[in-house]
């Protein structure tokens, strides 16, 4: 039997300020199509587009709603980073690795200014407005100075420039921080808006979406597969699993659930602040994240300000996790002391073993791309038009993601007490200032 559906989308801001919601369907009966594409993400969405292109006839199958998993939760920031710093990748596996992953992240990114044009998604809402990483103590901006000046000197990156503290402080409101590293790269969005539209153009352009359509499992059959979903079955060539940190809704995508290790993301957002103490925080509107190793995020949407953090834990949301993350934003903005916080939401974030995203192939029919490690806004629209290079039979390179084998984690079954100590640990160091 297939688990049941959540009641409810997230209590999210992006819900309550979403454009008019397209309806999707529930696909039933007998079909076929060139392609099944489990989920209906980012990545989902954005790999039934290039197979479209392709000539080929792709079908989206998501479980529950379009934006109901980590698409439609998010923080909405436009980031071409990963988890894993460039100048480590060209430590660990040479320069040219670095550079192609450097230049797979501006891709990313200039790939979702791109969508949003041709598909015509003014509701996304946009802005091209960098990002800033603000270093809590003397050590980190030590880091920072070294990183930007090696993605200058090396890399040729002349997006990356350092501020002073009085310099974060005058942009952000804050004085907590020591000094920043500007990346004019990037920006931030209305995640859920940017989804929805990209599903809305796809099925205006005849590519099938459904909603609410669990695939209980594949199947191989002659020279395809065959997807079994509650009301019929769905017959294709090849198959995308595109599941992320949701991968273990059903046994369709059990394969890559025991390598990805879900780490819940919570958000907080203020009622809106014109009027307030607080109005002039954030006046750039950016986003920004602190350098600690338990990160904490801020940015503006409108004029109500977005506070979220690693370190939710379980399955659900949780009071203890958006009550600490209301304790931290009015300690860093003690402006917003007595503003209330109408919005609460959480998500689920894809870790890897290795720290990278993955795509790749199971066998010769299934295809997969997963662990976007807490940065797929950008990562996991582009990545979609290499997954369908991938499915019509093409090899691209995109460094690590292609390089690197997808590894299970060891010791699954532990993964959530590992967490834990993980996070504590981290915890530890940052309170310590290391």
């Amino acid at each position: 039997m297939l688990p049941q559906p959540p009641p409810a989308d997230a209590a999210s801001l992006w819900q309550a300020t979403s454009l008019a919601r397209p309806s999707f369907g529930r696909l039933s009966g007998e079909r076929s199509f060139d392609v099944i594409v489990i989920g209906g993400g980012y990545t989902g969405l954005s790999t039934a587009h290039y197979l479209a292109r392709a000539g080929l006839a792709p079908v989206v199958l998501e479980a529950n709603r379009i934006g109901w998993g980590a698409s439609g939760r998010n923080g909405g920031v436009v980031s071409g980073k990963f988890r894993v710093g460039f100048k480590d990748i060209a430590a660990r596996h040479g320069l040219d690795v670095a550079q192609r992953m450097h230049g797979l992240g501006v891709e990313a990114i200039e790939h979702v200014g791109e969508l949003i044009d041709e598909l015509g998604l003014e509701g996304a809402d946009y802005r091209p407005t960098g990002s800033l990483r603000c270093a809590h103590n003397a050590r980190s901006f030590a880091m920072l100075r070294s990183e930007a000046a090696w993605l200058r000197d090396v890399l040729g990156d002349t997006a990356v420039s350092i501020r002073d503290a009085g310099e974060v402080a005058a942009e952000t409101g804050s004085g907590g921080f020591v000094g920043g590293m500007l990346n004019t790269h990037g920006g931030v969005i209305h995640p859920l808006n940017f989804l929805l539209g990209v599903a809305g153009a796809l099925e205006r352009r005849g590519i099938a979406v459904h909603e609410n359509t669990a695939v209980a499992r594949v199947r191989r059959e002659g020279d395809g597969v065959v997807a079994e979903i509650p009301d019929g079955q769905v017959r294709a060539r090849q198959v995308v699993l595109a599941t992320n940190s949701y991968s273990d809704l059903t046994p369709a995508t059990a394969a890559l659930r025991t390598s990805i290790i879900p780490f819940r993301s919570a958000m907080i957002a203020t009622e809106p602040l014109a009027g307030t103490p607080g109005a002039g925080l954030l006046a750039s509107g950016r986003s920004y994240t602190e350098t600690r190793r338990m990160m904490r995020w801020f940015r503006k949407s409108g004029d109500r300000l977005l506070y979220g953090g690693r370190g939710a834990f379980g399955r659900t949301d949780s009071d203890s996790a958006f009550a600490a993350l209301e304790k931290a934003m009015v300690q860093q903005f003690p402006e917003l002391a007595g503003v209330e916080v109408t919005h609460r939401w959480s998500g689920l974030v894809a870790m890897t073993l290795d720290s990278v995203p993955h795509l790749g192939r199971l066998d010769d029919r299934v295809v997969y791309s997963v662990g976007y490690n807490g940065t797929g806004v950008a990562l996991a629209s582009a990545i979609g038009r290499h997954v369908a290079a991938l499915v019509t039979g093409a090899k691209p390179d995109l460094g690590l993601p292609t390089r690197l084998p997808l590894h299970p984690i060891p010791l699954y079954g532990l993964r959530a007490p590992a967490v834990r100590l993980v996070a504590g640990w981290y915890q530890f160091l940052d309170a310590i200032g290391r």
